[in-house]
C-alpha cells in the first residue's frame, strides 16, 4: 500500500489508516474477532492506527494493545486523542492540563506502551486557554510519552491561532488534523483542507462513508437499515429520515450510488478514493465492525478518480457543503441561543 508523508513530520503512514472506534462495546464486543481484523488491516499494508480514549469507554485502546503486542507495536504509527468524557466527574474530561497530564498515563497503560505517536485533542474547547492546552502536550512530548501532536474537528481560524500560539509560545505545534470528510460532507473544502495546506499539516479526515451513508445501504427504494452500533444510535440528528436534511442525504447517497455503478466499482470503493485522492489529504481513516466491511473497504486503496467522475460528484454534491449541517462534527457555540445578541434578557 502506497506511503504518504505525515504533514512535514518526515513519518511515512498508509493513505489509509484503520479507525478502532468500532472495537468495543460502541461495535464489536468480540476482542478476538476485533484483533483479528486489526491483525488483517496491518498484513494488507495498513501501519496507521487510530483511536481514543473514550471510545467504549477506554475499551478501544485496550483491544488495540492486544492487537500490537508481541512485536508488532514498533511497525505501526498509533494515535489516540483526549477530550471526550470518561466518568461523571466535570475534571475527568476536556483539555486542561490536569486531565491531559493525567489521562495520557491511562491510554498509555490501555494501549500497553510507552510511547504514543500522535496525540490527538478530540474537539476544540473554547473555554480552555490554547496556551494551555499546548503547554501541557509540548511537556509530554519533551517527557518522550508523546512523538507528536495533532487536532480534530478543529474549525479553520482555531486552526489559525493554534498555530500561531506555538511559533509565540515557542510550544510544539498540531502537526495534523483530523476532519470530517465525505462525499456528503464537504464543509473542510472551503477552508479547513486549504488551511492545513498552507501551515504543512498531514490530514486524515475521518467517516469517509459519511457514517454509513455512504456504504451502498441507504437507497431511496430500500427500508432504512437500523443503527449496527451504539455509537450510531446516539446520533439521531443525522440518521432520522423525518428530518429534511436527511433526506437531502438520501437523495445525494442514491445517485451516488447509481453512478459508483456506471462507473463500474463500488460505492464504497468511490467514496473512500473520493477522499484520499484529495491533495490536501494524507489518509482516509477506515472504521470497520466486521472482517467483511474491512475487506469491502481495503480495495480503495488502488482507485484513482478521473475528472470526469470528479465533476459528476461535484453535480450531485456542491464542492464545500455539508449535505446535513450536523455531519461538521462540531457546533460553533458562539452561534448557541444564550450566545446570540438577540437572545439577551436584561
Amino acid at each position: 500500500m502506497e506511503h504518504r508523508q505525515l504533514g512535514r513530520t518526515g513519518v511515512s503512514v498508509s493513505k489509509l489508516c484503520l479507525g478502532a472506534m468500532m472495537f468495543g462495546a460502541w461495535g464489536n464486543p468480540d476482542h478476538d474477532d476485533s484483533i483479528r481484523i486489526i491483525h488483517r488491516a496491518l498484513d494488507a499494508g495498513i501501519n496507521f492506527v487510530d483511536t481514543a480514549d473514550v471510545y467504549s469507554q477506554g475499551e478501544s485502546e485496550v483491544i488495540v494493545g492486544k492487537a500490537l503486542a508481541g512485536g508488532r507495536r514498533d511497525d505501526v504509527v498509533l494515535a489516540t486523542k483526549v477530550w471526550g468524557p470518561m466518568g461523571d466527574d466535570p475534571n475527568r474530561r476536556g483539555v486542561s492540563r490536569r486531565w491531559i497530564m493525567q489521562e495520557v498515563e491511562g491510554s498509555l497503560r490501555r494501549l500497553n506502551t510507552d510511547w504514543i505517536d500522535l496525540y490527538q485533542v478530540h474537539r476544540y474547547e473554547p473555554g480552555v486557554d490554547l496556551d494551555e492546552t499546548l503547554g501541557a502536550l509540548t511537556d509530554l512530548v519533551q517527557q518522550g510519552k508523546v512523538r507528536y501532536i495533532g487536532s480534530s474537528t478543529f474549525p479553520a481560524p482555531t486552526i489559525v491561532e493554534a498555530q500561531w500560539a506555538a511559533r509565540e509560545r515557542r510550544l510544539q505545534r498540531y502537526v495534523t488534523e483530523q476532519p470530517p470528510y465525505s462525499m456528503l460532507a464537504r464543509g473542510v473544502e472551503a477552508e479547513v483542507l486549504p488551511t492545513c495546506a498552507k501551515y504543512g499539516m498531514g490530514v486524515i479526515p475521518w467517516s469517509p462513508l459519511s457514517g454509513g451513508w455512504l456504504s451502498g445501504r441507504w437507497r431511496k427504494d430500500a427500508e432504512a437499515p437500523a443503527p449496527t452500533s451504539e455509537a450510531r444510535r446516539r446520533l439521531t440528528d443525522r440518521y432520522d429520515l423525518s428530518l429534511p436534511a436527511n433526506q437531502r442525504k438520501l437523495e445525494a447517497a442514491d445517485a451516488l450510488a447509481r453512478l459508483a455503478e456506471e462507473a463500474g466499482m463500488s460505492l464504497i470503493e468511490m467514496a473512500i478514493a473520493f477522499v484520499i485522492n484529495h491533495p490536501a489529504v494524507t489518509a482516509a481513516i477506515i472504521g470497520p465492525r466486521t472482517m467483511e466491511q474491512l475487506e469491502s473497504q481495503l480495495p480503495a486503496a488502488d482507485v484513482v478518480l478521473d475528472e470526469a467522475l470528479l465533476d459528476r460528484i461535484d453535480e450531485i454534491v456542491t464542492p464545500g457543503i455539508n449535505v446535513n449541517p450536523a455531519d461538521a462534527g462540531w457546533a460553533n457555540p458562539a452561534l448557541e441561543r444564550t450566545a446570540r445578541r438577540r437572545s439577551r434578557t436584561s
